[in-house]
């Protein structure tokens, strides 16, 4: 079953699987964001690795990049409403 699953994620293109990732970087802010009270280390944390792979990578995501980037500058400016 190992071999399978491994056989399987090498067809998927590296930056489908990238972008995938970083979407969850994305989605684990917002869950520390909207935490009761917001955690925000945690969520500055997880808005940090995203940058670093949207702003490192850049067009090499392909053409999801200008998507994550919108995404990376939503969720800093979901950070700074509600640290403010």
């Amino acid at each position: 079953a190992l071999a399978e699953a491994r056989r399987r994620l090498a067809e998927v293109p590296v930056e489908v699987v990238v972008v995938n990732h970083a979407m969850g970087l994305y989605e684990l802010a917002a869950i520390h964001l909207t935490a009761t009270p917001p955690n925000l280390p945690a969520a500055a944390l997880a808005i940090d690795g995203l940058a670093c792979l949207v702003e490192g990578l850049g067009p090499r995501l392909g053409e999801d990049g200008a998507a994550l980037s919108d995404a990376l500058a939503n969720i800093r400016l979901a950070f700074v409403q509600i640290k403010g």
